[in-house]
């Protein structure tokens, strides 16, 4: 058990690399975002809340159509006001920006106190990478972890495809020597387990050493709206990624997005405790009766 320990304590001390060309998105797969909005709305029960804990259940990077998201700007200012104590990050996400979550993996890794991870829904993609900077994982009995290479949409001829493969491989290895590092697997099986893109369930990743202990039941509960939000964004964010995936540029699918749903500028962000922001629900239902 020694052995593992200062294994993981050396985990938190190696940095992922950051990415230096801007022009190459890491994105989450619209299949991974549906399982999501299955356990969207797992929230933490109040007693388990504090001034030291940080929550991440949202895209992974800015979210353009909710003006919310994860970001290592955000994570920095929260750890900063906490200040040199432990710090509790609560995770069900799932994922988005790659970058964006070794971006926050480097945050977390360089906080001075202790840092635990508890997974209460799903920690997928760059979500889960975020979940290994943890000294403690925990995870929900019902709640999965799932790693997988790094995710993105291309165009081009076979050079130009040929250049965003090689540019991404670096961390896809990067990602597969944490997880075994977290683990005590070797890389080979790490990368394998990327490769398929693996789901974990919560007693498979404490039996795998990607987590420590499952989640005490009665700190998770089921928020209703906020799962019914997640799902109608959910549609809106699977429209633009199936545009993008036709070959359009994001910033022409988000342009045709907007004016589908008809209103001008920007989205506003859904209100907590607010329910359905209109605007999703009334795009979901536009996406749903297309569909039909």
């Amino acid at each position: 058990m020694v052995g593992v320990m200062n294994i993981r304590a050396a985990c938190r001390l190696r940095a992922l690399p950051a990415p230096a060309d801007r022009r190459v998105e890491s994105l989450a797969k619209v299949d991974v975002m549906e399982r999501w909005s299955e356990t969207a709305g797992l929230r933490p029960a109040a007693v388990s809340r504090g001034d030291n804990v940080i929550t991440m259940f949202d895209t992974i990077g800015e979210d353009y159509w909710t003006g919310g998201g994860v970001t290592a700007k955000g994570v920095s200012a929260q750890l900063r006001a906490i200040g040199d104590r432990p710090v509790e990050v609560q995770i069900n996400s799932f994922g988005g920006s790659m970058f964006e979550g070794i971006a926050i993996y480097n945050v977390l890794r360089e906080h001075p106190q202790d840092v635990t991870v508890k997974i209460m829904g799903l920690a997928a993609s760059a979500a889960s990478v975020i979940a290994m900077a943890g000294n403690r994982i925990e995870i929900g009995a019902a709640s999965f972890l799932m790693i997988h290479n790094c995710w993105t949409m291309a165009l081009g001829n076979a050079d130009d495809l040929q250049q965003v493969a090689d540019y991404l491989r670096p961390f896809d290895t990067a990602m597969a020597d944490v997880y075994a590092a977290r683990s005590g697997q070797t890389v080979a099986q790490a990368a394998e387990w990327m490769k398929a893109e693996t789901y974990f369930s919560g007693s498979q990743a404490i039996d795998l050493g990607l987590a420590d202990d499952l989640l005490p039941a009665d700190q998770v509960r089921d928020d209703e709206d906020a799962q019914a939000s997640a799902s109608a964004v959910h549609e809106v964010r699977a429209m633009e990624l199936s545009l993008v995936r036709g070959g359009m540029s994001r910033t022409d699918a988000r342009a045709r997005i907007k004016a589908l749903k008809g209103t001008p500028g920007a989205a506003l962000p859904p209100t907590p405790g607010a329910g359905v922001p209109r605007w999703a629900a009334e795009m979901a239902a536009l996406l749903q009766s297309m569909k039909s």
